[in-house]
Formats: C-alpha cells, structure tokens, sequence
C-alpha cells in the first residue's frame, strides 16, 4: 500500500511540475560548463538562459561562476578540469539527464552526432560524426558513424532517418558494408542524390540541400563541415548556426554528453542544450544499445574483423606490447601524433615507465599524460619521431 501511495503521489508530482514548465514530461536538466570559450563565460551564460527561455521543460545547471548574477542553478567550479570532474559526478549520480561542455576528451571508440541548419533549403541534419574516432580503421569508423547517427535521429523523434555518404576516400567500402548489413537484415534507408547521377554517396551539393537526414563521414571532415555550417555567415568567428557538435555516441557508452566549440555563440549553445534535452527524451544510450544489437545481428562484427583483418601489420611491423606503469590521473593533452600510430605511441611512453592513455581531444587524436610526465614524455615522442 505504502508503494502504491507513493507511486500516485510521485504521478501528480510529475503532473505538477509538466503544467508548471509545460512539459508533462517532467523538466530535463543539462549541464553547462562555462569555462573555455573563445566568446567569454558571459556567451555561454547567454545561451544557458535563451535555452530555459525558450523551452521551459529545460533546466540548466551552469558550472563554473556566472560571470553576472543569474536565476540559473549554478554548481562553483574555478577551472575546467574541475568543471568536468563536477559535470562527470552529477551525470553518474543522475542529478543530471545530459551536459553540454567543451575540450571533453572522449575514449577511442566514442565520436559525436553533430546537427545543423543547412542553408539551401532549412532541413536539419545529423552530421556523424563531428569530434571523435569511432574506430582507428577509416571505413570501420564511418561505418560505426552511420549507426550513431541513426540512434540519434531516432531518438529526438526521426523513425526512420535516410542515410547518406558523404563522397569521401572510403565511402565506398562503407557502401558496400552496409548493404551487407542490409542483406542480413538491418534496416537501412539510404537516401538518393538530388545529382542527375543519383545514388548513395553525397556530394557537397547534397549536404548543402539537406538531402541526406544523416551525412555520413570521418570524425575530421564532420568536424570541418560542421565548422563551416554554422560560422558561414560571421566569416568563421563565431559560430550562430545549428544545435553543436553533438552528443558523443559510442557502443557501450553510459552517458550524454554533447560538445560546443570555444566559437559557439548563445544561439548554438542553446541550440546545443535543447539537442541533448530531446536526446535524454528519445533515451539516446537505448537506441544506441538496440541500434548497435540491430547491427550485430545482421552481421557487423564479421564485417569489422574483415576490415581489421585486412588493415593487419605484417609480422614484425607493430610495436611489441608491454605492461601498463602504475596509473596516474592523466590530465594533460599532447596532440599532433597520427590516429594509426597512436596506440604505438602510449606503448613506447609505458616501455619508459611513463603511464599514459590514448584519447581524442576537439582537434584530434592526442595522449594524455599526468602533469608531472608532460615535458618527458613530449622529449621522447619527438625523439622517436611520433611528433
């Protein structure tokens, strides 16, 4: 009895809280760190309180200090490293549904969605994928790309997106993976280009028109697109155009947590943040769980070891493997060293005793290293040509 009363109470508590927000639903709280922009905390506090405005079933929770007073919850923090560690506790612990940040260090595996306004004809597009690697091989990381950007369209409300890929080196091998997949049974709706030639594999005309619900590409060029996409009209400064580079989407990965430029002005911050509330609406990690079982079921993991089998070293060409050195809070970044070679990399720094882990940082890929190894580990990557 005493289960059965609380669980009506909690009914028009929910009630309660949607006639007050205009969400029955109950309010979505995102996270917002303010720290990092090129714009100033004042932009990204801006774009905080234009998303609460105009969707009152958002709550924002700024992290940092709110540069002026606010009617925002705000959570202290006096720099970004403690920023993230704050945004990571309250997602684990479900204070909040989703974040919205910057410079989040995403594991080799894990790429985001991103979504903008396309200028010719006003459709909203997922560009998959925008920071990130999926994978370390190109066609397998475009692949997995088309099954990230398929959960996230459907999950802010798209049943059945269209796919197509962007005419890049790969597209092809992606093309003919996904018809494997569709002959074992995963269901795909490529899209058609508006070019007299028709056919799966976009061109920039295409992407520029919307054609596509979901462009497909590798995490460097969404990264240029996206840029592109939403800074056209300010020469590149500031970027007022889209709803951000997306939530980072990976199989197995347990939370939401979508990426902002340090170019991203208050109508892209905002845009970001109602982005990530649809995606906590649509239970973004359960389409990607059933998208990605979809996948597997249709045979995706004998086309991966295909590919991987196919991008193998030959015998005596990969570095020998070694124990990991004790491990160390690992906070600065060391970018510039080639995604194909990036794992060789962390192994020469652990054969000195050095404890590092791979990572993609909004740039690229990069290794990150405790502070007090950074200027030893950065002498023996120049030394042995990594950088």
């Amino acid at each position: 009895m005493d289960n059965v009363k609380k669980m009506i109470g909690q009914v028009f508590e929910d009630i309660a809280t949607g006639l007050e927000t205009g969400s029955l639903g109950g309010r979505v709280k995102v996270g917002l760190t303010l720290l990092g922009s090129e714009l100033g905390e004042a932009e990204l506090l801006r774009g905080a309180e234009l998303a609460q405005a105009e969707d009152p079933s958002i709550e924002v929770v700024v992290i940092g200090t709110p540069p002026t007073p606010t009617a925002l919850t705000h959570i202290e923090a006096p720099d970004e490293e403690a920023a993230h560690k704050k945004m990571d506790e309250l997602l684990q612990s479900g204070e909040l549904a989703v974040a919205v940040t910057l410079h989040y260090s995403f594991p080799i595996g894990v790429s985001t969605v991103g979504r903008v306004l396309t200028p010719a004809l006003g459709r909203k597009v997922y560009i998959a994928n925008t920071t990130g690697t999926s994978d370390t091989d190109r066609v397998a990381a475009m692949l997995k790309n088309v099954i990230a950007g398929i959960a996230t369209a459907k999950a802010c409300g798209n049943p059945s997106p269209t796919v197509g890929l962007l005419n890049l080196d790969g597209a092809r091998g992606v093309e003919r993976a996904l018809k494997k997949l569709q002959d074992g049974g995963y269901e795909l709706h490529f899209s058609e280009s508006a070019r007299a030639d028709g056919g799966a594999v976009m061109r920039g005309n295409d992407l520029l028109q919307g054609v596509a619900d979901v462009m497909v590409m590798d995490s460097l060029t969404g990264n240029v697109m996206i840029k592109m996409l939403s800074a056209y009209q300010s020469g590149g400064s500031y970027e007022a155009i889209g709803d951000g580079y997306g939530p980072g989407v990976g199989a197995g990965y347990d939370r939401i947590i979508g990426i902002i430029s340090r170019a991203s002005g208050a109508p892209v911050i905002a845009g970001a943040i109602r982005y990530m509330a649809a995606c906590a609406r649509g239970d973004l990690l359960e389409k990607v769980r059933t998208e990605f079982e979809a996948a597997k079921r249709a045979g995706l993991d004998a086309i991966l070891a295909s590919l991987a089998e196919a991008n193998k070293p030959a015998p005596g060409d990969a570095a020998p493997s070694v124990p990991p050195p004790p491990e160390k809070v690992v906070t600065e970044e060391i970018p510039g060293i080639e995604i194909l070679v990036l794992e060789d990399a962390v192994q020469v720094l652990w054969q000195k005793s050095i404890y590092a882990t791979s990572g993609m940082g909004c740039t690229g890929p990069i290794v990150l290293v405790a502070p007090d190894d950074l200027d030893a580990a950065l002498q023996i990557l120049k030394e042995t040509e990594f950088l």
